[in-house]
């Protein structure tokens, strides 16, 4: 009974919801008022599995969510193991490896566009400074470069959780162990590959999990920065999907689109649940 004023909000605010978007991606429903609904079935999937804007957002979100997990775990994991270290001021760069996480998507997206201007931006100033451009580039207008443009803004932006998650874990990481194997002449590196690594193993995995699952679902900073722009080199899933809705009126297609989202989804949190569970035996 205790639980159940917590458990009211998730009811109306996520259950609920996402029982409405089921049962949504399978009828016909239309933006406007008194709009008639009707039940179709597997007619919008069916339209999914031949749609190559569909298609071509799923490996644009593939290739987006790979990249800012794989980018943002290597970049976390050398950041956490310098924090990690018995540096100065070490308070003062844990603290400002935070910021970023304390920025809402928004602003960073908005901070971002500032510093992508092809006129008055800072990358472009700094990369002509140092003689890797003679010209202004368009970061954000380019086919071959808006992509990684925003990646490497998800990047910066997703690395505060990660590092504070790993450090966590290599914090955990027993001190006599590594004088132990410092002793016995092992390296730095041969220290890493079997005392710290198989100790922040399963907080790897789960972050990385959760990283993806995140990156996947990304919706507010690439919406901010392109708009899955330019013509559709950065439109994620969710992109598509919100176009769909809001800017056509599909409503039910838009669902459709959200549901096979979930389903894909639900396979990593199966994969990240299977491994929580062998863990734990």
């Amino acid at each position: 009974m205790l639980a159940v004023p917590a458990l009211i909000p998730v009811v109306i605010f996520s259950v609920y919801p996402l029982l409405r978007g089921i049962y949504l991606g399978f009828t016909d429903a239309q933006a406007g008022r008194n709009t008639e609904t009707s039940f179709t079935g597997f007619e919008n999937y069916q339209r999914l599995m031949g749609d190559s804007y569909f298609w071509e957002s799923f490996r644009v979100g593939l290739i987006w969510a790979f990249s800012v997990t794989i980018l943002q775990f290597f970049a976390s994991l050398g950041l956490a193991l310098l924090l990690n270290q018995k540096i100065r001021m070490r308070w003062l760069a844990r603290t400002l490896a935070l910021v970023p996480w304390a920025m809402p998507p928004v602003v960073i997206g908005i901070m971002w566009r500032l510093i992508y201007h092809p006129n008055a931006g800072l990358a472009n100033s700094v990369l002509k400074d140092v003689g890797l451009i003679s010209e202004n580039i368009d970061w954000l207008s380019s086919f071959s470069l808006a992509l990684p443009a925003v990646i490497l803004v998800g990047v910066w932006a997703g690395m505060p959780q990660t590092t504070v998650v790993l450090l966590a874990g290599l914090q955990s990481v027993s001190r006599e162990l590594h004088e132990a194997a410092s002793m016995d002449g092992a390296s730095t590196w041969q220290r890493f590959r079997n005392v710290t690594w198989p100790a922040i193993a399963p907080v790897v995995t789960a972050m990385t999990t959760l990283d993806f699952i995140w990156n996947f679902n990304s919706f507010g900073l690439v919406y901010v920065l392109t708009e899955g722009g330019p013509g559709g080199a950065t439109r994620l899933p969710l992109l598509f999907a919100y176009e769909e809705a809001f800017r056509y009126g599909n409503y039910g297609y838009a669902a459709a689109l959200g549901n096979a989202m979930v389903l894909v989804i639900a396979v990593f949190v199966v994969f990240y649940l299977i491994r929580r569970m062998r863990e734990a035996k």
